[in-house]
């Protein structure tokens, strides 16, 4: 058995066209197709290659369940981006909280404030500060969460993200400035 089949955007584009009207084998090969950029999506978020992988499994499971979703006007790979990044997110909250042990000091068994490194691979890694500020960026204004990662950590570019979005390019443009300006000071710690 070789290397996996590597395939261009036009292909992926449509075995998802297929995959939406209901084709079973056709989202299955585009699943093992998007599965290697899935995985590095994820792995821009969780550093840990078992978190990573964990994410990208649930990327995979969202991408089958929502292939609806994507509208067919850009390229199925930029929906796919965006799938996964948010299910590398999820991933990262639910492995925060499941890392936030309660104090046996305090009263009541407290929370304590931030995770402890000890029961988290993720904290280990080198995104946990870019993960906290776009959880405090996401409370008081989650649009700008999204286009802000997938320019900043993606690279994606601004007319593509447009496209995923909805939203016209300089809404989104305005968006990346808005939420660069409010997550620089948590990048910082300017907050503590």
């Amino acid at each position: 058995m070789g290397a996996p089949r590597a395939y261009d955007a036009d292909e992926i584009d449509d075995l998802a066209r297929r995959a939406q009207a209901g084709d079973r084998p056709a989202l299955e090969e585009l699943l093992t197709a998007v599965r290697p950029r899935a995985l590095r999506v994820c792995q821009g978020v969780l550093p840990h290659s078992a978190d990573a992988e964990d994410a990208c499994q649930e990327a995979l499971i969202n991408i089958a369940g929502k292939i609806g979703g994507w509208a067919g006007r850009g390229r199925f790979t930029t929906w796919m981006h965006a799938v996964a990044v948010n299910s590398a997110r999820t991933t990262y909250r639910r492995m925060k909280n499941q890392a936030v042990p309660a104090d046996p000091q305090a009263e009541g068994g407290g929370r304590l404030e931030r995770p402890d490194p000890r029961t988290t691979s993720v904290i280990a890694g080198t995104r946990l500060d870019l993960l906290e500020a776009m959880e405090t960026l996401e409370r008081e204004h989650p649009q700008l969460v999204e286009p802000l990662l997938l320019r900043d950590v993606y690279g994606l570019p601004y007319d593509e993200i447009a496209r995923l979005v909805d939203a016209p390019l300089g809404t989104v443009k305005a968006q990346i400035h808005h939420g660069r300006r409010l997550a620089r000071p948590l990048l910082r710690g300017d907050d503590a």
